[in-house]
């Protein structure tokens, strides 16, 4: 592995790992209705975001964005349902 790599990686989990206190969050009070589709909005433009690197990362056939790109696609698609969910309660 070199070190550009090495690099990516750290990138990759620095960036990832950024998310996981907002997803904490939403799931603690995801039966909780709000009113502030901010949130929700911004959840959705995040996911097609990363889904667009994840695909980029794939076609580079580059490990660390594959990765980290995956993860936080995970996070935040979690995050968006889970604010389209509490959207719904109101």
């Amino acid at each position: 592995m070199n070190f550009i790599t090495i690099i990516g990686l750290v990138a990759a989990i620095f960036t990832t790992v950024s998310l996981f206190p907002q997803l904490l969050k939403s799931w603690r009070t995801r039966f909780k209705p709000t009113t502030d589709n901010t949130l929700t909005s911004y959840s959705m433009l995040f996911c097609v975001g990363i889904f667009l690197w994840l695909v980029y990362g794939i076609y580079l056939a580059d490990l660390p964005m594959i990765v980290a790109n995956s993860l936080s696609f995970l996070q935040g698609f979690v995050i968006l349902m889970i604010q389209v969910r509490r959207l719904k309660l109101k």
